[in-house]
C-alpha cells in the first residue's frame, strides 16, 4: 500500500470513528432528536431502547476503529467500517428514495457515508494494485 492511501486510510478511518462515537452519543443521550432529524419521524416509546442500543453499537464501532496502530486490528477495523457505510449508505439512500423518509440531515448523512465508503474502497482497490509489485 502506497504511503498517500495509507494516510487516506487512517484519517477516513479517524474521522468515520469520530462521527460514529459522536452518533452513537448523541443517539443515547437524545434518541427522539436523532430520528427526528434524520427520517422527519417521531420515535415512539417502543422504539426509543432500540435507538439507544444502536447508539451503544456506533460508540463501540467507533471505538474499534479509532486510532488503530496494529496493522491485523487495522484490516478488521477497515472491513468493519467499510461494510457499515456502503450498507448504512444504501439503505438510508433507499429510505429516502423508495419511502420518501428524510428529515434535515438526511441527504448529507448519505452523502457522507457514501464519500466514506468510496475512500475506503479507493484504498481498498490501491492496496490490492499495489500488492503484487511488492513480491
Amino acid at each position: 500500500m502506497s504511503e498517500t492511501s495509507l494516510l487516506v486510510r487512517t484519517r477516513v478511518l479517524w474521522l468515520a470513528s469520530v462521527s460514529e462515537m459522536g452518533t452513537g452519543a448523541f443517539l443515547l443521550a437524545a434518541p427522539a432528536v436523532v430520528v427526528e432529524l434524520l427520517l422527519g419521524g417521531r420515535l415512539s416509546p417502543e422504539g426509543m431502547p432500540l435507538a439507544r442500543v444502536a447508539g451503544i453499537a456506533l460508540l463501540a464501532l467507533g471505538l474499534a476503529c479509532w486510532r488503530i496502530a496494529d496493522a491485523l486490528a487495522s484490516k478488521a477495523a477497515f472491513r468493519g467500517m467499510l461494510v457499515y457505510n456502503v450498507l448504512i449508505a444504501a439503505y438510508l439512500l433507499w429510505l429516502g428514495v423508495h419511502h420518501g423518509r428524510g428529515g434535515v440531515l438526511l441527504w448529507p448523512v448519505v452523502v457522507f457515508h457514501g464519500v466514506v465508503a468510496l475512500l475506503l474502497l479507493w484504498t481498498w482497490a490501491e492496496e490490492a494494485h499495489t500488492k503484487p509489485a511488492q513480491r
